[in-house]
C-alpha cells in the first residue's frame, strides 16, 4: 500500500520509502495540520541535496535551524523543531546503527515493546507513540504481537489520526473526529 498522508507525491513518496522519514513526519505532527507536519521531510531532503539520518544527526545544529527555517519553514516552530528532528536522528544512529527500522524488529518485540521504544524517542510522548504504532500497523504492516492494545483506541477502526489517512477523503474524516472530540472536551468543561 501507498501512503498519502500529503497530497503532493514527492513527500509521500519520500514517506513512503523511508521510514525515518515517516518518523520525523510524525515528530512534526503538533501544533501544524496533519498533511504540512508530514511535508516537513520532503522539505528538509530538498535543501540538503537528499534524506540520510546520519547527515541529519551529524548537521551543525544552527545551519540545521536555519535550513528549517528558510520559508516556507519545515514547522510553524522551525528552530525548536529542528533540534528535536537533530535529536531523534542521533537516537536513531547511536542507539540502532542508524536503522529506524530495529525500533520495531530488533529481537521480535511484540507491541507493548515497540511502543516503549518509541516513547524512548526524543520528542515521542505516549500519545505520539500510540499513533505512531497504530501507523506502522495499518499502513506498514508492521503488526508484532499485541499491537492494537499497546495502541489504544488509535488501533481501532475509526478515523483517530494520520493512521487513518489514506486519501483526502480520509482525511476529512479524522478531522471530523477530532472537531467533535474537542468540541466535547469543551462542553465537558463547561
Amino acid at each position: 500500500m501507498t501512503l498519502w498522508m500529503t497530497g503532493d507525491d514527492a513527500a509521500d513518496h519520500l514517506l513512503d520509502s523511508d521510514p525515518f522519514a515517516l518518523l520525523v513526519g510524525m515528530l512534526l505532527d503538533q501544533q501544524v495540520a496533519m498533511e504540512s507536519a508530514f511535508a516537513g521531510p520532503a522539505k528538509i531532503s530538498d535543501r540538503m541535496g537528499g534524506w540520510d539520518v546520519h547527515r541529519i544527526a551529524d548537521a551543525d545544529p544552527e545551519e540545521f535551524a536555519a535550513l528549517c527555517a528558510t520559508p516556507p519553514a519545515v514547522h510553524r516552530y522551525p528552530g525548536s523543531m529542528a533540534g528535536r528532528i537533530q535529536a531523534v536522528a542521533r537516537a536513531v544512529v547511536d542507539e540502532h546503527d542508524g536503522d529506524v527500522t530495529r525500533i520495531w524488529t530488533e529481537g521480535e518485540p511484540d507491541g507493548a515493546s515497540v511502543l516503549q521504544r518509541l516513547k524512548a524517542l526524543p520528542g515521542f510522548g505516549d500519545q505520539k507513540a500510540r499513533i505512531f504504532l497504530a501507523l506502522l500497523g495499518k499502513q506498514r504492516g508492521v503488526q508484532p504481537a499485541g499491537w492494537r492494545e499497546a495502541a489504544g483506541a488509535y488501533g481501532d477502526d475509526e478515523f483517530r489520526s494520520i493512521a487513518d489517512v489514506r486519501d483526502a477523503d480520509s482525511l476529512v474524516k479524522v478531522r471530523e473526529t477530532k472537531r467533535a472530540a474537542k468540541a466535547a472536551a469543551k462542553a465537558a468543561r463547561a
